[in-house]
């Protein structure tokens, strides 16, 4: 990666050179990784009964969202800091529509072979203490470009269709800036997410009814 990102003492985020190179490598990377998606996507719809993939998101951190991450865990403002310690300018989101078909998509994504596994945060098995629950797979994905290869590490976050409508909930109520949210707001949203885990965990039993569980995949 020196050949785009030089490690000069001058290498500050307020460069907007830089920041768009950065930004350029972390799009690149999830091009490639939205487009494996799309491929397993296809291949399922054609193939199966069914699709373990029910949609497929994408977003690049804000560079206010990368200086705010940066000043929390004390990192100097240059590129070479950014890169090293800030995993997650990249983000995918995939949502399923069963438990199951979560861990599934991980397992398909993480055996190519030019993906690397670097971290696993399972948040479905051990949920947040907000409620909040998804799988969160830190990876590298290999980028071709014009003269050169690198990888480019990109967060994915897997999650079912419940999870996914909690988590957008949560983030709007947490963040209306017009009311201040309380620990009682706190503890009905705890309340909302495990009757949502329960749904979701009856819908994967039925799931099992139908043999819908059993997909070779």
């Amino acid at each position: 990666m020196d050949e785009f990102l030089p490690p000069q003492p001058r290498d500050f985020l307020d460069m907007d050179r830089q920041y768009r190179q950065i930004m350029y490598l972390h799009e690149a990377a999830i091009q490639e990784v939205v487009s494996r998606l799309n491929i397993l996507k296809g291949e399922f719809q054609f193939s199966n009964d069914r699709n373990p993939i029910s949609a497929i998101s994408s977003r690049i951190k804000s560079k206010e969202s990368i200086v705010f991450k940066m000043e929390k865990k004390g990192l100097p403002m240059t590129v070479r800091a950014l890169m090293m310690n800030i995993h997650d300018i990249a983000g995918v989101r995939v949502i399923c529509p069963f438990i199951e078909d979560v861990y599934a998509v991980a397992r398909m994504l993480i055996r190519q072979k030019d993906i690397q596994l670097i971290e696993v945060k399972d948040y479905i098995r051990e949920p947040k203490e907000n409620g909040y629950r998804s799988l969160h797979l830190n990876i590298q994905i290999n980028v071709d470009f014009s003269d050169t290869s690198m990888n480019v590490p990109v967060e994915i976050q897997i999650r079912t269709s419940a999870m996914d409508f909690w988590a957008g909930a949560e983030h709007q109520l947490r963040y209306k800036k017009e009311r201040e949210f309380t620990a009682e707001d706190e503890a009905k949203l705890k309340h909302c997410a495990d009757i949502m885990a329960q749904a979701d965990q009856e819908m994967q039993e039925i799931c099992g009814e139908f043999n819908l569980d059993r997909e070779n995949w």
